[in-house]
């Protein structure tokens, strides 16, 4: 049976390779003939699918024929049909073509495959290749009054760079995340001679939100988080109920100058100032702090964004 790593075939993932090879250095109808090879001898292999597509999405552009873009859609859909909980990323790419099926364009099954792969090596590229400032953008965009907080929430803590910014100022702190291999790592840390978090649960921010008790956190933290969310309404929603009155809330975005919330070609949700505005005010969130900050750069360019403070009102 195929998996994701592989078809099950020796020839099939060795012509995959030859095709992925094509697909990087841009010759596109290599690639493509290469990928019909591979579903010769496995047509289940969805991966080889989304090649398939990927590689007619570049020869539509290059030949400016629209045919052969409804052609990516149809293998797109047939890797969908294959992996119907999207570990692959495969809505993400149907979105950008603007054909969806009503579902999220970055499945929770995807952002979990895309980090628990990217674990191992995810501090060093973040920090390093991209000069990655969020959670000391996020901690020094809190106020200084309180200067502690009994209890935070790290949403999407990923291995912990948050939790390890955040830690002196906290009394209790709990993180939750999508992928294993980013809690394994997380779980790994200590402070002061104890584990860098107190609880870490394994989960989907909204659904870890909705049975978290009523008004039991001072703070919720989201640094470079909600870049995977598409509409910020529910997760604002599920903090606000966390949220004891007068609480906070501080995370970055990626932004952008028009409405809503825009996925760009590099995976990651961009939302407008609006659109935080108000998710804001109709989650019972006031908005303390909004700045522009550059959270990392892509491709040695500097990614505009935001760190946002909210406050929860008494109502």
């Amino acid at each position: 049976m195929a998996t994701q790593h592989s078809s099950g075939d020796l020839l099939a993932d060795r012509r995959y390779r030859y095709a992925e090879a094509c697909l990087e250095e841009g010759d596109h109808e290599a690639a493509a003939d290469l990928a019909e090879q591979v579903l010769e001898i496995a047509p289940r292999y969805a991966p080889a699918w989304l090649l398939l597509g990927r590689a007619r999405e570049g020869l539509a552009v290059t030949r400016g024929d629209p045919a052969l873009q409804d052609a990516a859609v149809r293998a797109y859909a047939c890797a969908l049909d294959i992996d119907p909980d999207d570990t692959l990323g495969v809505r993400a790419q149907l979105s950008r073509l603007g054909v969806g099926d009503g579902l999220p364009a970055l499945s929770p099954a995807y952002v979990r495959a895309l980090f628990d792969g990217y674990a191992p090596r995810f501090e060093r590229h973040l920090v390093e290749g991209l000069a990655y400032i969020g959670p000391g953008l996020v901690n020094d965009a809190l106020p200084r009054v309180p200067e502690r907080f009994a209890a935070a929430l790290d949403l999407g803590c990923g291995t912990g760079l948050m939790g390890a910014a955040i830690r002196d100022r906290v009394g209790h702190l709990a993180g939750v995340d999508l992928s294993p291999g980013m809690l394994a790592l997380a779980r790994a840390k200590t402070w002061q001679g104890r584990p860098l978090y107190d609880r870490l649960a394994e989960g989907e921010l909204g659904a870890f939100l909705a049975e978290e008790p009523h008004a039991s956190a001072d703070l919720c933290l989201a640094a470079d988080v909600l870049i995977y969310v598409a509409d910020l309404g529910s997760v604002l929603a599920g903090i606000g109920h966390v949220l004891r009155p007068g609480g906070l809330a501080a995370f970055t975005v990626q932004s952008h100058d028009g409405s809503g919330a825009v996925l760009g070609a590099d995976g990651r949700y961009a939302h407008a100032d609006g659109h935080i505005a108000e998710a804001a005010a109709t989650t019972g969130l006031e908005v303390l702090t909004q700045r522009s900050a550059d959270v990392r750069r892509e491709a040695g360019l500097p990614v505009p964004g935001r760190v946002v403070v909210l406050r929860r009102t008494a109502a």
